[in-house]
């Protein structure tokens, strides 16, 4: 059964404005370097506003990975759903994804900021999404579990050579690298 994906949290107006301009500056900017008082002012709204939408910045951090983690799922089931669940369609979705989002997962970023700090919520958020994709690779691989995982790799590995070194095939690498991993455990 394909995993469903996380309800988009409803809020107010001024915490959507203020979620829309977290989401701008932590992914274009880095988390550690984005403080609250440029997210308030960018979300025209006051600090004390975001404290009481959101609790903390680590409280805005995990809303903003819940948000971005809902967009990208909902994005992904709806397109499988149409097309069927493939791992060619879910690496070509993949990879049409990852040309509007320039800096690769928002998760793995992430994780690289606050994820061994061990005083984040956003790392069991972080955690908890990369459980989700495993849970889709094993709907996609027929339910193998060592499947699933290899293929979670191809694509994380992928995600970063298409960011880091620009290529262009590496989301059709891993779909070609991930048939062949299908094939060895059917046979």
């Amino acid at each position: 059964m394909a995993p469903e994906p996380w309800p988009i949290v409803p809020t107010t107006k001024v915490g959507e404005r203020i979620l829309e301009a977290a989401d701008d500056l932590f992914y274009s900017r880095g988390i550690t370097a984005v403080g609250v008082d440029l997210i308030a002012e960018q979300a025209r709204t006051t600090k004390r506003t975001l404290y009481q939408r959101f609790g903390s910045k680590d409280g805005l951090v995990d809303a903003y990975l819940r948000r971005r983690g809902s967009r990208w799922q909902r994005y992904l089931v709806d397109h499988l759903d149409a097309t069927g669940w493939t791992l060619a369609e879910f690496f070509g979705r993949a990879e049409e994804w990852a040309r509007s989002n320039h800096r690769g997962c928002a998760f793995v970023n992430a994780w690289a900021e606050v994820g061994g700090t061990g005083r984040s919520t956003a790392a069991e958020t972080i955690r908890e999404e990369k459980r989700w994709m495993r849970t889709l690779f094993g709907e996609l691989v027929g339910g193998d579990r060592a499947a699933a995982a290899a293929v979670h790799q191809l694509y994380e590995g992928a995600q970063v050579a298409s960011t880091v070194f620009g290529e262009t095939a590496a989301f059709r690498v891993a779909a070609d690298a991930a048939q062949v991993i299908v094939a060895a455990t059917e046979g």
